[in-house]
């Protein structure tokens, strides 16, 4: 049986009833950024950009498909709260957030990548800050229930998953995206990226109706 917070969400997914108008700026300002991005010339930053949120589609929509596959909870919720509800844990405003998120991480990083911080690669030392800084963002969402999670061994008792899957992979495939150089194999993966997220939701959503 669902818990509590996920009969929430399941109560107001893919509700239309539910918009607000502040979308429509949320929407602005991430063609504002990304349109700057490329005005600007900076490729690295907006391919950076789209696999950081690629890869947070991929993950929202395998929450999706576990909490299917369980009946009780997915990973993480967002009950509530929302212009609109697009997966069990994705709502609009957390979707145009991951917009642009890569972007503003991938201006953190230094121009030379073999350049080191504490003696750490600094792609990975802004890797594993800024999952750790997004963690515990989601500690302070959870702790008002804006981001809920229901399982003990994703919480922030026990948060090395949400760290790792739920995190650290984005920003390692954004950074790498980012230093390739190469707008063909930028372009490549970032199209893999998007291309599996494509196909889970033709497969789990349009077909079988799991999401």
């Amino acid at each position: 049986m669902p818990t509590e917070f996920a009969q929430q969400a399941l109560g107001i997914l893919r509700d239309p009833s539910l918009f607000q108008w502040h979308v429509i700026p949320l929407l602005a300002i991430v063609m504002f950024i990304y349109s700057n991005e490329i005005h600007k010339g900076c490729s690295n930053a907006v391919f950076a950009g789209l696999a950081f949120w690629g890869a947070d589609w991929i993950n929202e929509i395998l929450n999706s498909i576990f909490f299917h596959l369980n009946g009780h909870a997915p990973l993480w919720g967002a009950p509530g709260g929302t212009a609109y509800l697009i997966l069990i844990g994705l709502n609009i405003e957390i979707m145009f957030m991951f917009a642009i998120a890569g972007i503003a991480w991938a201006k953190m990083l230094p121009p030379d990548p073999k350049r080191k911080i504490f003696g750490i690669p600094n792609r990975w030392f802004i890797a594993l800050a800024g999952s750790a800084f997004c963690v515990f963002v989601e500690v302070l969402l959870n702790r008002v229930d804006a981001l809920t999670w229901d399982w003990p061994w994703w919480s922030a008792t026990a948060p090395w998953l949400i760290f790792t899957f739920g995190y650290l992979w984005f920003f390692l495939v954004a950074f790498w995206v980012h230093d390739m150089n190469d707008m063909k194999r930028q372009a490549r993966v970032v199209g893999l990226l998007w291309g599996v997220a494509a196909l889970l939701v033709l497969i789990f959503g349009a077909v079988l109706g799991w999401i």
